[in-house]
C-alpha cells in the first residue's frame, strides 16, 4: 500500500508529447453514424419516477444493480444542461431487489443526467458517482454507496465555491494503473477547464493529477459524453482522449509513472459538439468525433 500511495502522491506536472504527427484525421460519411456519434443504450427513466429526460444506470454485478435520479426540481435555476430542472433525490436498487432513496436539501441538486454505477477501489461493493451542485456554492463529485441496509454519501470533493459553477466527468477507468479506478472530470469545461483525475481511497476522493486548457461539454448541450477513454500508448495504462478547451483540438492525455502526459493534440476544423467514439463503439482505427460544423472524423495513427 505505501508503494501505491507513493505512486498516487507525486508531484505531477503536464509535459507535452512531441509525437503528435503520427496521428492524422480522415473525414467520414456523416450519415453513417448516429445524431450524437455514440448511441445511447441506457434506458430512459419513466417521468413520473424521474426527470425528463433522466438516463437510468445499470450494473450487471454488485450490491447495487440501477440508479437514477428522481424528485425533478427548478430551484437552481442555472440550465447548464439546456433546462432548469434538476433531481433533487437519487434512488437504487439493490440486488435483493429493494428501491433505497437518498433526498438531497433544498439548497442542492444533482446537476446531472444519470449516475454511474462502478466499484471505485476493488472491494466488489459498487459505488455511485454523481454531480451534485449547491445552489450557493456550484458543483462537487459525490460517491455513494451502501452500508447496511442504508444508501449513505461516502465521500465528496468540496464544492467548486461559487454559485453556476459546474463540472462535467469525463472518464472513470484504471487511469493510474494501480487498484481501483480513478474519477477524471474537468472543472468549469466552459470557462478555462482544468481537468483532475481524484481516487476513491478509505472514504476519501484523493487528488491525483490535474492539467489546465481542456472542455468535455457544450453550454447548453445534453449531451455529456465529449470524451472516451482507451489503453492507446502501449503503457497498458488507460488514457482519456477530450476536446481542448476551445473544443477544436483533440487531446490524449496519459497518467504514467512520471505523472501526466499530452500524448497527442489534433487539431479540428470545427469545435467537438458529440460524443467521441472509441475504436471498438465507433472505428476500427482510431476515435470518432463529430463536430459542430456537422462533419464526422476519424482520429487515428
Amino acid at each position: 500500500m505505501r508503494f501505491v500511495l507513493s505512486i498516487l502522491f507525486l508531484s505531477l506536472s503536464v509535459s507535452l508529447s512531441f509525437a503528435q504527427d503520427a496521428w492524422k484525421i480522415t473525414q467520414l460519411e456523416a450519415s453513417s453514424f448516429p445524431e450524437n456519434i455514440v448511441k445511447e443504450t441506457r434506458a430512459i427513466v419513466p417521468t413520473n419516477d424521474g426527470l425528463p429526460d433522466g438516463l437510468l444506470a445499470t450494473s450487471a454485478s454488485g450490491d447495487i444493480r440501477q440508479a437514477w435520479y428522481s424528485a425533478p426540481t427548478t430551484r437552481y435555476a442555472h440550465g447548464i444542461l439546456g433546462d432548469s430542472i434538476e433531481g433533487g433525490m437519487l434512488k437504487v436498487k439493490t440486488s435483493r431487489g429493494a428501491t433505497l432513496r437518498l433526498l438531497l436539501p433544498s439548497t442542492e441538486v444533482f446537476e446531472d443526467r444519470a449516475p454511474r454505477l462502478v466499484d471505485l477501489d476493488g472491494d466488489g461493493k459498487i459505488e455511485v458517482v454523481t454531480i451534485r451542485s449547491s445552489t450557493f456554492r456550484g458543483a462537487a463529485i459525490t460517491v455513494y454507496g451502501l452500508v447496511g441496509n442504508a444508501l449513505i454519501q461516502k465521500a465528496t470533493t468540496l464544492f467548486i465555491g461559487r454559485q453556476n459553477r459546474w463540472l462535467n466527468i469525463a472518464g472513470i477507468e484504471a487511469y493510474a494503473g494501480v487498484r481501483g479506478k480513478e474519477i477524471a472530470y474537468v472543472v468549469t469545461p466552459h470557462i478555462g477547464g482544468t481537468l483532475k483525475f481524484i481516487k476513491y481511497f478509505k472514504g476519501k476522493l484523493l487528488p491525483i493529477a490535474s492539467a489546465k486548457g481542456f472542455s468535455n461539454h457544450a453550454i447548453g448541450s445534453r449531451e455529456m459524453r465529449l470524451s472516451a477513454s482507451y489503453e492507446v500508448n502501449g503503457d497498458k495504462r488507460i488514457d482519456l482522449a477530450l476536446p481542448s478547451a476551445d473544443r477544436t483540438k483533440l487531446k490524449i492525455i496519459s497518467i504514467g509513472t512520471s505523472g501526466p502526459k499530452v500524448i497527442a493534440t489534433i487539431d479540428l476544423p470545427s469545435p467537438i459538439n458529440k460524443a467521441i467514439a472509441t475504436p471498438d463503439t465507433g472505428s476500427a482505427k482510431g476515435f470518432t468525433v463529430g463536430l459542430l460544423n456537422g462533419e464526422v472524423y476519424q482520429v487515428s495513427k
